[in-house]
């Protein structure tokens, strides 16, 4: 075993019997490398990565490969997930080094200081598709490092002083904020939209959760038909789709085709939580069956599969089980119709597309004696209300036989050899957990929801909080890692989402203690905006100050956003000045990609125009009836707080009423108090003209 075994992340777990002298990242390794003179591989993965895995088998458990790496480098393994530091780091130079984007794995080649002078992704053994292997490689670059140092020396001046003008300059921003950034973000999504198929562009696709939050504020702020019309048709087809799990719920990660068919099989925790909200959003808008089924599966998979003993949610599925990919979840009709009883057959064949082509080859090499490769992977053929049509059904019994059809699948499935599963909890994708159950417990009226998002919260305080300093990961009973600024901002966020499913005392408190962390450990008070890691963080090549989203919500947009919020219901205005401060600085990125940064333009439309502060008061029965009917609406401009405890600070410090009364302010401008239920949902849902 190497020094991996006494780490906790599972990703680094999986390398830890590996002939490699593998090192996780710190000051031992690095001091090595300085002392030695020899060259770093930092290889940087996640445990659900599929061509990690590739790579992995081929290479690192090599003895020939390992022997080279030990004897040339030192060797460095980093997850992904839980330095996300270090990867946006390393990412940003491979795209400069190599002139393309990057991914995972990540190898990259780094001189003793950490600064990265070569780099790739995957590597095979033996030259393949266009890559050299593995081991010839590592002899030239080791080569390189002995003989052309001055070179490299040079070169690395340049990628660092690159680096740094990545950051955004102070000044740059002071011209007055306008929605044209807004439209201009409206058109770019516009004109790749796929009208046909939902989604943007053509393959692979991705869920793009920002994306469409942007496109249904947009409707909600100025009532654009066709912004929603792109949004619903998007979760439609994706829910539709292969890339949904039909029998288990949940989202795999992306579809590698332009029809939502095939994905790439793993699931993470951070799509799911966003697509939940998502999903509820488009319930209030249409109440259409489809986005409610997708909803409950995501919880219903959330608690079944990744629901950890102490409260929080782990992290990741694989895409692999028996060494294969999606082998998990696939079928033959034959299997199938083994499982149902014929009226349940007719139906499930036609909803699924059983009576059609196979869509998947299993690539496997241990097939059974006979056994096939092709493979059906579930995804929508024919609506309920098709297949009740082509059995002389009705809707209702076509329902009835698809439920009970999937249950017995499911339950069948269940007893395959599973993926393997990251189980570590992330503070950061936890947070985007809790706020799409708290979103979706309010829409579909289910308390049980909101508990589920009240005891992971309540988890993370618990576990991840200690002596007013968040931590980012926990597994094995260990809070490890100082917390990122994604971390603290998604957190806030979704203790702002909580207070508005029920008040407490206590998720206020938290929520300021996180906004002043945000202020006092990540902002730049003097160019504006926030820092990736703390003040205080261990100092690496340069300090990233991110603007744009990626598969999780950029944190600069989200601090902005939230802490916006915050200071509306807490009268503070540091928090205001500090989101301005970031809005500033950024709003010249953001105008060169609007589309890049939703986060962002959720932030900046708050900011032009403030959301509606609606402070209930009056007898707790009568507020719950109107907390519910509100819940039933989207109302994404609105910030609905019913405040019952002892912590009222001024904008929500309103007089006890015998009746239920809405004190409704936007901004500086406060509304009479609003005694009519209807009244009060015309105000708030009405799009805003100056948007």
């Amino acid at each position: 075993m190497n020094r991996l075994a006494s780490e906790t992340s599972p990703y680094l777990l999986q390398h830890a019997a590996n002939p490699v002298d593998w090192f996780p990242w710190g000051p031992e390794a690095l001091a090595l490398a300085r002392e030695a003179d020899k060259p770093i591989l930092l290889s940087i993965g996640y445990s659900s990565c599929h061509w990690c895995h590739v790579m992995a088998h081929e290479c690192f458990e090599d003895p020939e490969v390992a022997a080279l790496m030990n004897e040339r480098f030192i060797n460095i393994k980093v997850d992904r997930e839980e330095r996300p530091d270090l990867d946006q780091i390393y990412q940003t130079a491979h795209q400069m080094l190599a002139q393309r984007p990057g991914g995972w794995p990540l190898t990259m080649f780094l001189t003793p200081d950490g600064t990265p002078f070569f780099g790739g992704t995957y590597f095979p053994k033996t030259p393949r598709h266009g890559l050299p292997g593995l081991p010839d490689l590592l002899q030239r670059v080791a080569a390189a490092f002995r003989e052309r140092r001055a070179d490299i020396e040079t070169q690395n001046r340049e990628v660092v002083a690159a680096l740094e003008r990545t950051l955004p300059q102070a000044g740059e921003g002071e011209s007055d904020f306008n929605t044209d950034v807004l439209a201009q973000a409206l058109a770019e999504l516009d004109s790749s939209f796929d009208r046909r198929r939902g989604g943007f562009g053509g393959a692979p696709k991705f869920p793009r959760p920002g994306d469409l939050d942007f496109l249904l504020r947009r409707h909600a702020a100025s009532g654009d038909r066709d912004a929603q019309e792109m949004a619903l048709t998007t979760l439609s087809r994706m829910a539709e789709g292969g890339i949904h799990d039909q029998l288990g719920g949940g989202f795999y990660r992306y579809s590698v085709d332009a029809t939502w068919t095939i994905p790439h099989f793993e699931k993470m925790l951070y799509d799911n939580g966003q697509l939940l909200g998502l999903y509820a959003d488009a319930w209030n808008l249409n109440r259409h069956p489809l986005f409610a089924l997708a909803a409950e599966g995501i919880v219903a998979w959330a608690q079944r599969e990744m629901r950890a003993p102490e409260g929080g949610f782990y992290a990741a599925l694989d895409a692999d089980s028996e060494g294969v990919e999606g082998r998990y979840y696939l079928w033959t009709p034959a299997a199938v119709q083994s499982l149902l009883t014929p009226e349940e057959w007719a139906v499930a064949s036609l909803h699924w597309g059983l009576d059609g082509a196979a869509n998947f080859a299993d690539e496997g090499h241990d097939l059974a004696p006979g056994e096939e490769r092709e493979r059906w992977h579930l995804r929508v053929a024919l609506t309920p209300e098709q297949a009740a049509e082509q059995t002389g059904l009705s809707p209702a019994e076509a329902r009835r036989h698809l439920g009970s059809a999937r249950t017995k699948l499911l339950a069948a499935r269940q007893q395959r050899p599973p993926p393997g599963r990251d189980d570590k909890v992330l503070t950061g994708w936890n947070a985007l957990m809790v706020k799409g159950l708290a979103r979706a417990a309010r829409a579909f009226g289910r308390p049980e929801w909101l508990a589920m998002a009240r005891e992971t919260l309540d988890f993370l305080q618990r576990s991840l909080w200690r002596d007013g300093r968040l931590f980012a990961s926990y597994q094995g009973g260990q809070a490890r890692l100082p917390a990122y600024l994604d971390d603290h901002a998604l957190l806030l966020d979704a203790l702002l989402e909580l207070l508005q499913a029920g008040w407490r005392d206590s998720d206020l408190h938290f929520a300021r203690q996180l906004g002043e962390a945000l202020l006092t450990h990540f902002e730049d008070p003097n160019a504006g905006g926030f820092f990736f890691t703390a003040h205080d963080h261990e100092k690496l090549v340069y300090r990233t100050k991110p603007l744009f989203d990626n598969a999780t919500p950029g944190g600069n947009g989200v601090a902005a956003f939230a802490l916006q919020r915050l200071a509306l219901i807490t009268g503070e205005q540091r928090y205001e000045r500090a989101a301005w401060r970031t809005l500033a600085l950024f709003y010249p990125d953001a105008q060169r990609q609007a589309s890049a940064a939703p986060s962002f333009l959720a932030a900046l439309e708050e900011h032009l125009a403030p959301p509606a502060l609606v402070v209930l008061t009056g007898p707790a029965a009568e507020v719950a009836t109107w907390q519910d009917e509100l819940a039933r609406h989207y109302l994404p401009r609105s910030l609905v707080l019913a405040p019952c405890g002892e912590t009222r600070p001024p904008p929500l410090a309103k007089p006890a009423t015998a009746a239920v009364n809405a004190w409704v302010c936007s901004g500086v401008n406060c509304l009479p108090p609003i005694d009519g239920l209807s009244a009060l949902i015309w105000t708030v849902s009405k799009p805003v003209k100056v948007l």
